[in-house]
């Protein structure tokens, strides 16, 4: 090559073709050259035999600079940038000969097919932000030829090394280059990770030579052999051997060439098939007019998916027909049958087969309404990826709120150019339907975007919902399909000559679900088809026998089915079957081995040795996943089942009712709960919940008799209710701890044990606002603790203490008073006046006096508070969270005493504090992050406010739940700043929200509730609402009266608010007599010089002089008003 040459890079013409249809690109290799490569002599099998062969290609070449050892140019281009150069050279080429639609068939040599794998992906990515015509290179692409392309690294490496030793002239080399073909390289790893996804897109041919290469010193090797020449598991694959060494793979000199005949021959099927296909894939691009904004990358990678999905053309037709427009006018599906039918491998398969026609596939779990919303909040998080810079999707991502996480995406999903959605709804088994009281049942509709566009999928066990078009999905109707998922997953050449497989497809009746656990079964065993027959038929007459409920034909095919598999499982490893047996007490989805591990105790041999290690728990699983009655989740080594197999294993497997596998259940559940300082316990503690509930159920619905494992089970359930405690759900903790007392009792438990128990109860009680029971745990506790260990135990104070709480909330100060000084006169006596536990008692006592009005009491809250404060500074440190608690209750004391600056100062400090040694996300962290919000709020400072309020909301939503009692105090915050901004609507959205939410946490009586009804009537008063704001202060009242008594500061709050409402009526006389006894009940209740009986005093006197009810609404309006905040 003279200096003037050109440089054989970029692409050339080899055949223009005649009226051509399709590209054929080649791509050199390792120091290759864009024609030599494919040159032997002076014959180029591209340019001189493959036209004729293939007349309707454009036949092209294209270079770039590979060498390791040339004497001329070297680059200082790598891979990736080679990539991108081959997709713009290609896309410049083809639109300016109008060519952009038309199909491509790469073909590439070694290295060569590295660079088009990153073509590829770099022109996949074009959707997502860069040029978007590269994104045609890989719409275009049909089959890529692949010649010796070490996929995985390979030898390749040996000889670019050897290569250079035998140079004539060692010049300069760019290593980086060979670096990218070692083995197993990190480079090409991630690279093979990228392509996976996109390669099922391409049909692909590999070759891999046949031969060594010759090298120095006379050594040959493979240069790339057969296991780095093919990449396992990718679709629609084929490899071809190439009677070659690794150069002349490529160079032929006859067509009579038995490694051309081969080449040409797979090329010419490929051209045959490329226009057809291509252009289907174009037109639907077309059709779609998908607005990329929208776009999401396809995965389903969340839901379980066959391999080889057999028959199903006419629903598959069916559903595209009903799904043929441009989504401006919604459309929706529903697949409706038995469990097992195969709905959701239907619904997977359509979308693969058509998912270029949807912008975006959102899969959500329908089991639940809980798992329904977890599913739009992950979809909320990947869409959010795609599109940072979208208000709504941000909103979506960062609330936790799981009813804003909807409710934002249903937005998103509205807006006007998003029409090309598709929602597929999953598992739609419990649909709420007219005359149903199921209380798990809720409303489909009620999750579909308020825009009329898109497209919804569903899939239901019910025949009775009746939504969109119908799609009966019923038994596989040939022979020849059930006997087609018999031999994929038998791996079988199954015929339908064969009468025994006749049979056995008859008999299975054209159950999905049936014949792939059949032919998993007789994938692990030699076994015949004869003798499959006879055990099904044993199988059958035994279910027959001994479930006669088994009503259904369907049922009993699949139970049957199952029962073999169960047989065959438990010959080869009995402990895989009674793990089996175990699963049907917990929930059939997320079952991981660290939960089961942490069942040891107490447990039977044949657990232990399931949970030995991992590596046996692995082996054990393995097993069942052979069989496919189980499947990995993919993601946290999670596994679950299908929900039809976990009915088996109840309602048959388990139909003895196996005590002793309910008891190893409960263990393992109740042996994971976390403690509330372990970080990250709330994300252990929500996968916890689904397995706590089914152990729930277990324990109502057949409570297990207590063995002599009895005191092991009944602390597993006493966890269970500490779960449920953490998690504000106070009912279910009740009804635990009770069940647990129950058995306590039965067996005679030591009385220490029985005292915390009663205490924990009286803690719910306590909770939940039932006062009166709460007080019968506590003085159960007490009088036991006294009795048994002295009136000074450390555990006697303990409920003294507990005492003390409740008349605390229940304004009950005096007695509360008393209980608080017995208990630390008892532990400043047994324990010492510093000890931590005697400090404690002493910060509950400065919580108690800051309730106080009287200056002598202020004066004693604050000295409580520095002594809490200085003994545990002193023993614990300044960053301990019991200090931090003292420092937080600083500020709320400050605050009430108006002094501002003092306040917060200690919420500052106790925040730092908290975020430090705990986390941001803590309970106590959130805790003072609230704090904060009221603080800025009574100094109009809302801008701070609603920042901290909203923080502390997302938190507690994430750290605890949507429904918790603390993210409900949240919820209820928020109204109140939006109260005082005089935005009417969003304090109502929220006050409701609260409402709605404390009702079903709390109970529609409990104080907390009441005090959001009371603030509703507040806000309904100042709208002028005068009935809605009666009916709201009427129940409050109600309420109040019966939790805390008549003459309670809030059931006086209220009646002065009655009062109001009278005058507002222009019932003047009657409001007067009304505001007359709330002020003589104020004056009673707290003197006549507190602030309430002040302020009540003045209005009574402003009444009778005859000012008008609107000063009182004008003010309201234009001063900080305080509405209850609520107990968290």
């Amino acid at each position: 090559m003279s200096s003037h040459e050109p440089l054989p890079y970029g692409l050339k013409v080899l055949a223009d073709g005649t009226d051509p249809v399709l590209d054929i690109v080649a791509i050199h290799g390792l120091n290759g050259h864009r024609e030599k490569t494919w040159t032997v002599g002076d014959v180029n099998w591209l340019r001189d035999f493959l036209p004729a062969d293939i007349p309707n290609a454009r036949i092209l070449t294209w270079g770039y600079d590979a060498n390791t050892h040339s004497s001329t140019q070297i680059s200082v281009q790598y891979l990736y940038n080679h990539a991108t150069t081959l997709v713009s050279d290609l896309c410049l080429k083809r639109r300016l000969t109008k060519t952009r639609n038309r199909p491509i068939i790469f073909v590439a040599h070694s290295l060569g097919g590295i660079v088009v794998k990153s073509a590829l992906i770099h022109s996949d990515a074009a959707r997502h932000g860069a040029v978007e015509e590269h994104r045609s290179i890989k719409l275009s692409t049909y089959g890529i030829l692949f010649m010796g392309t070490p996929h995985q690294g390979g030898s390749g490496v040996q000889l670019g090394q050897l290569m250079l030793n035998v140079a004539s002239v060692f010049v300069k080399a760019d290593d980086n280059i060979l670096k990218h073909l070692e083995r197993d390289s990190e480079w090409l790893q991630q690279q093979l990770g990228q392509y996976g996804p996109i390669s099922k897109d391409f049909v692909t041919k590999f070759a891999y030579e046949s031969y060594p290469t010759r090298v120095a010193l006379g050594k040959t090797i493979l240069v790339v052999p057969y296991a780095s020449a093919i990449i396992p598991g990718i679709a629609d694959a084929e490899s071809i051997a190439i009677p070659a060494d690794h150069i002349n793979m490529v160079k032929f000199a006859s067509r009579e060439d038995g490694g051309y005949e081969k080449v040409a021959g797979h090329l010419i099927l490929l051209a045959d098939e490329a226009p057809g296909a291509v252009g289907t894939i174009w037109a639907k691009q077309a059709l779609s007019l998908v607005d990329e904004d929208f776009s999401m990358p396809f995965s389903l990678s969340t839901v379980p998916e066959i391999q080889n999905f057999v028959g199903r053309e006419k629903e598959l037709v069916e559903i595209q027909e009903e799904f043929q427009s441009n989504g401006s006018h919604r459309k929706i599906v529903l697949l409706q049958g038995l469990g097992g039918i195969g709905k959701t491998q239907l619904a997977v398969s359509f979308i693969k087969q058509h998912r270029e026609l949807f912008s975006a596939v959102i899969w959500l779990n329908g089991k639940s309404e809980d798992m329904l919303k977890q599913s739009f909040i992950d979809m909320a998080h990947r869409l959010y990826n795609e599109h940072p810079s979208s208000t709504l999707l941000k909103t979506a991502a960062e609330s936790k709120d799981p009813d804003q996480v909807v409710d934002a995406m249903k937005r998103w999903l509205s807006l006007k150019a998003n029409t090309r959605w598709l929602l597929v709804f999953d598992n739609i088994d419990n649909p709420k339907l007219p005359g149903m009281r199921d209380p798990q049942a809720y409303d489909i509709k009620s999750y579909f975007p308020a825009a009329y566009q898109g497209f919804i999928l569903i899939t239901t066990r019910s025949s009775r919902l009746k939504i969109g078009k119908i799609i009966p999905v019923k038994k596989l109707e040939t022979i020849e399909e059930s006997l087609a998922i018999l031999s994929n997953m038998s791996e079988r050449q199954i015929s339908d000559q064969d009468p025994h497989a006749v049979e056995l497809a008859k008999r299975l009746d054209g159950l999905p679900l049936a014949l792939a656990t059949a032919g998993a079964y007789l994938c692990q065993v030699s076994t015949s088809l004869a003798d499959y027959l006879h055990h099904y038929s044993k199988s059958w007459l035994k279910l027959q026998r001994t479930t006669p409920e088994l009503s259904s034909y369907e049922d009993r095919a699949l139970y049957s089915t199952w029962d073999i598999s169960y047989e065959h499982i438990c010959s080869q490893n009995e402990f895989a079957g009674k793990l089996l047996r175990l699963w049907g007490y917990f929930d059939n989805e997320d079952l991981w081995y660290a939960l089961l591990a942490g069942g040891s105790d107490c447990c039977p041999e044949w657990f232990l040795q399931i949970i030995g290690d991992e590596l046996d728990f692995n082996q054990t699983i393995r097993l069942l996943c052979d069989h496919a009655l189980i499947e990995s989740r993919g993601v946290l080594g999670s596994y679950g089942m299908h929900g039809c197999v976990h009915s088996w294993i109840i309602h048959v497997l388990n139909v003895g009712k196996d005590f002793s596998m309910a008891e190893l259940a409960i263990s393992c559940v109740g042996s994971a709960v976390p403690r509330d300082v372990v970080p990250g316990f709330w994300i252990l503690q929500q996968r916890l919940l689904p397995h706590a509930k089914r152990c729930s159920e277990s324990i109502k619905k057949n409570p297990p008799p207590i063995s002599q494992n009895g005191n092991h089970i009944l602390d597993a359930v006493q966890k269970l209710g500490v779960l449920y405690t953490i998690q504000g759900r106070l009912n279910e903790a009740e009804d635990l701890y009770l069940w647990v007392l129950k058995g306590k009792e039965n067996i005679s438990e030591h009385t220490d044990k029985l005292i915390t128990l009663h205490h924990r109860l009286g803690n719910v009680y306590c909770d939940q606002a039932k006062f009166q029971k709460a007080e019968e745990m506590y003085l159960w506790a007490l009088t036991n603790c006294e009795k048994t260990l002295g009136a000074d135990h450390p555990s006697t104070l303990r409920t003294v203490n507990g005492l003390g709480n409740l008349y605390s909330r229940q304004d009950k100060l005096k007695e509360a008073e008393e209980m608080y000084q017995k208990a630390l006169t008892g532990y400043e006596k047994a324990l010492g006046a510093e000890h931590t536990t005697t400090l404690r008692i002493v910060y509950n006592l400065g919580n108690l006096y800051s309730e106080y009005s009287e200056q002598g009491k202020i004066e004693a809250a604050e000295k409580m508070y520095l002594r809490a404060f200085s003994g545990l500074e002193k023993n614990l440190g300044a960053e301990d969270p019991s200090t931090l608690d003292t420092v937080n209750n600083l500020g709320l004391f400050y605050s009430g005493q108006g002094r501002v600056k003092e306040a917060e100062d200690m919420y500052l400090r106790a925040l730092a504090g908290y975020e430090k040694t705990l986390a941001a996300e803590h309970t106590s962290t959130l805790n003072t992050v609230n704090n904060l919000g009221l603080f800025y709020l009574e100094q109009g400072r809302t801008k701070e406010a609603e920042d901290m309020f909203l923080r502390a909301l997302s938190g507690r939503e994430k750290t605890l739940s949507a429904e918790h009692p603390a993210t409900l105090s949240s919820v209820n915050c928020l109204g109140n700043l939006y109260f005082q901004q005089s935005k009417t609507k969003e304090a109502e959205d929220m006050y409701l929200r609260a409402l709605s939410g404390k009702e079903k946490t709390l109970g529609p009586e409990h104080t907390s509730t009441l005090n959001t009804v009371y603030n509703l009537g507040q806000l309904y008063l100042i709208q002028g609402k005068i009935n809605e704001a009666e009916d709201m202060f009427l129940r409050a009242l109600t309420g109040y009266e019966k939790a805390l008594g008549a003459n309670h500061r809030k059931c006086l709050d209220t009646r002065l608010d009655l009062a109001k409402l009278c005058k507002e009526r222009n019932q003047l006389n009657d409001a007067i007599e009304r505001l007359e006894l709330v002020v003589q009940d104020y004056n009673k209740a707290l003197g006549p010089d507190h602030h309430a009986t002040l302020r009540a005093t003045e209005e009574l006197d402003s009444w009778k002089a005859g000012s008008a009810f609107d000063e009182y609404r004008s003010f309201l309006c234009t001063t900080p008003h305080r509405p209850y905040v609520g107990t968290p």
